[in-house]
């Protein structure tokens, strides 16, 4: 994905079929699936912003929770090695294991984000 759409803190994908000559797209990072779609990119975000709305909508219609995206937790499976690894220097650290993954993410994202 080159491009995301946001609102209200949803995020939303944006494709381009030739065969259609359709814009579409989906809402990212959440269970449920929720399509848009349009022949511009001016009414793909009125599409997309739509979408939103009516699955917030539709939510609280039928009494549930709907689902956020990027909650704040991944499960990782770094493979025994690392794992270990990271578990041993944590000790040494006097941090818990996601503190220390947490700050090693952190790290390595600020550094990509600057050389970009």
């Amino acid at each position: 994905m080159s491009k995301l759409l946001e609102y209200k803190n949803y995020f939303g994908s944006v494709e381009f079929s030739e065969e259609d000559e359709v814009f579409h797209g989906k809402l990212e990072f959440i269970r449920d699936l929720v399509t848009f779609e349009a022949t511009d990119a001016k009414s793909l975000k009125a599409a997309f912003q739509e979408a939103v709305d009516d699955y917030l909508a539709f939510c609280a219609e039928q009494g549930r929770t709907p689902d956020i995206p990027l909650k704040g937790s991944f499960n990782v499976r770094p493979g025994q090695e690392l794992h270990r690894r990271a578990m041993l220097l944590a000790a040494r650290k006097g941090l818990n294991l996601n503190t220390l993954v947490s700050d090693a993410l952190r790290r390595y994202l600020d550094k990509e984000e600057s050389a970009a």
